[in-house]
């Protein structure tokens, strides 16, 4: 028998209690992996482990495809109407909401963002997302083709099967609905990795689609470790299909797996380097405040963080006086004390990879402006930082480093700054600061991102799309761009007359 996790909350910010069955949740039931191994979950807060988890394996991937094959076949896929998956989604979408604060406080405690944010942001997201897709489930259609007279041509956009997903730590529950929402509501049956990192609501969410009255089968999830779990779905031949969000050279090894097992179809949302580029006709407090929220939020572990902060000249110093000011008003701190803005980071993998990214800037001849060391002692707290006198060709200005890490660059007019913008392999986001909208509309034109804001930084809705262009990845999340990645569509052709 898997084992179960009960916490009790007792913070400023929340007070309450969780429990729920820790295993692998697989054709309906939980069960223990098949080796009866488990892994560590830990605080990041803290560093101390706060649970264990049951730990798949590649014939845990193999028992839960049968089992999604078989609901494919029988009670989900082109057996249960788009009406019918809608009442599911929806009334998942009520159950989340019934327990949104206890979600959010589980993001709290094993990925370490606060819990406000976890409330306001990610909790609140992720039900209008599965809230969204519910309201598609019954429009999923094809079109009619005018041919001749005596043939009826028709398409159909019927589910794919079994789809593999992985996501990641840095948004748990948010990633899991962004992929959950447009799976289900077109009809397939879903096999899902969550982060090893971040375990909690994921695993709690599969009690809450049970109880919305999914189909055993619908979806599988697995606790793994992406080298035995991740692999095994991404190079799995009865696996139609694999979406993964997470980094770029994992993204790179999943396109190989797919490509060379069965050539199942790939969705991949990753690593981004974002410009966030100030004019000097900006209105400078708000491009202040949007700046520091752009690289700064979820401690900078955001794929379209504004990492890379471009700055005209005749504004670059008044600017990094009130950057400053407004970067060391923001509070590092417990996820549950309620003025915390910045939480710890991940996982001490995280906080390693992070420290050596600064220390890189350093040895490179960057400007520590601000920040660049440890906030405490316990726990994987990293104080936000800026660095200046950037060139380039640092690490810092090229790489994703996925932290609290910001650097301040200095350019002069709209050709310069949208060549040192489009510097880079990735392409997931960009912003533009101006009260011209005309300048602003143009260099927003000509970034190759898969989105950009303009006046605004990380803006994010379940209607619009959301993907990267160049290595950010490959397809789109959200809105109805989603619902393509998890449809086939086949063409039907009638012959109402026609003798040979």
């Amino acid at each position: 028998m898997a084992s179960v996790f009960t916490h009790e909350f007792n913070t400023p910010a929340y007070k309450g209690k969780t429990s729920f069955n820790t295993g692998l949740y697989i054709d309906g039931k939980f069960v223990e992996g098949s080796d009866k191994t488990t892994i560590d979950v830990v605080n990041p807060a803290t560093g101390k482990v706060v649970t264990k988890v049951a730990e798949a394996t590649v014939k845990d991937v193999d028992i839960a495809v049968a089992a999604a094959h078989k609901a494919f076949e029988t009670t989900w896929g082109l057996n249960m109407g788009g009406a019918g998956r809608s009442k599911l989604l929806a009334k998942l979408a009520q159950l989340m909401e019934e327990h949104q604060q206890e979600l959010a406080a589980l993001e709290a405690l094993d990925n370490g963002k606060t819990f406000t944010w976890a409330m306001d942001l990610d909790t609140t997201f992720a039900i209008d997302t599965i809230r969204y897709y519910a309201g598609w489930a019954d429009k999923i259609h094809g079109q009619v083709q005018e041919t001749d007279e005596k043939k009826l041509s028709y398409t159909r956009h019927e589910p794919i099967g079994v789809v593999g997903q992985i996501i990641p730590w840095n948004f748990p529950l948010l990633m899991m609905s962004w992929k959950l929402g447009p799976a289900l509501a077109t009809g397939n049956c879903i096999v899902m990795k969550p982060s090893e990192f971040t375990p909690l609501t994921a695993i709690r969410m599969c009690e809450l689609i049970h109880e919305a009255g999914f189909p055993p089968g619908t979806f599988n999830l697995l606790t793994g470790y992406g080298q035995t779990v991740g692999a095994a779905i991404s190079g799995h031949m009865k696996i139609d299909k694999v979406a993964f969000t997470g980094s770029t050279l994992v993204g790179r090894k999943i396109m190989e797996a797919a490509a060379k097992s069965n050539l199942k179809d790939i969705t991949l949302e990753l690593g981004g380097k974002s410009p966030n580029i100030i004019f000097d006709d900006a209105d400078l407090d708000q491009a202040v405040n949007w700046a520091a929220h752009g690289i700064y939020w979820n401690h900078g572990q955001a794929c379209c963080a504004g990492s890379r902060i471009f700055v005209q000249s005749g504004i670059y110093d008044e600017f990094l006086s009130k950057f400053t000011e407004k970067t060391r008003s923001l509070k590092v701190g417990d996820p549950f004390d309620v003025d915390s803005y910045q939480g710890p980071q991940v996982s001490k993998v995280q906080y390693d990879r992070i420290m050596d990214y600064i220390q890189s800037g350093k040895d490179q001849g960057a400007t520590v402006h601000l920040g660049g060391d440890r906030n405490g002692t316990e726990g994987f707290y990293i104080n936000p930082t800026i660095f200046t006198d950037t060139t380039p060709d640092m690490k810092i200005v090229q790489e994703e480093i996925f932290g609290p890490v910001g650097v301040v660059i200095k350019f002069e007019d709209e050709e310069d700054v949208i060549r040192q913008a489009n510097d880079t392999v990735f392409g997931l986001a960009a912003a533009v600061f101006s009260q011209n909208i005309n300048r602003a509309l143009n260099t927003a034109h000509r970034l190759k991102a898969g989105t950009a804001w303009v006046n605004c930084v990380n803006q994010l809705h379940s209607n619009v799309p959301f993907g990267g262009f160049k290595q950010s990845g490959i397809g789109r999340e959200l809105g109805e761009y989603a619902l393509h990645n998890y449809t086939a569509i086949k063409s039907v052709q009638v012959n109402l007359g026609h003798v040979m």
